[in-house]
């Protein structure tokens, strides 16, 4: 389970033109609701291993990313699929609410037998 840190210089790579799904998670160190949502980005990253990505901004550090999309309150969690516009939400989401949220349930790997 890996959720990567994206950058100002990384984002594109890394979520636009990525073939998978990605979730971004836009933090900052000093947001405490942002801390609240670290768990559950971890268990949807656990979760959806292979079929969704997890990237973590932090908005402080990339002034970019948050002016070009906008992320005026954190966190914000947006959903990227490929070829579609991104869809976010603000603060706190546990991972059922996320997962139902951007239907990510079509993503969940097939059970290992």
């Amino acid at each position: 389970m890996a959720i990567t840190e994206a950058t100002d210089a990384t984002f594109e790579e890394l979520v636009l033109k990525s073939e998978k799904p990605v979730v971004v998670d836009f933090w900052a160190t000093w947001c405490t609701p942002c801390k609240m949502v670290a768990p559950e980005m971890e268990k949807l990253a656990s979760k959806y291993e292979g079929s969704v990505e997890v990237v973590k901004v932090d908005v402080d550090a990339n002034p970019a990313i948050s002016q070009a999309f906008q992320i005026m309150s954190i966190p914000t969690i947006a959903f990227f699929r490929p070829g579609q516009q991104p869809k976010g939400v603000v603060g706190f989401q546990p991972l059922e609410r996320l997962e139902q949220q951007f239907g990510l349930s079509e993503f969940a790997p097939a059970p290992k037998a």
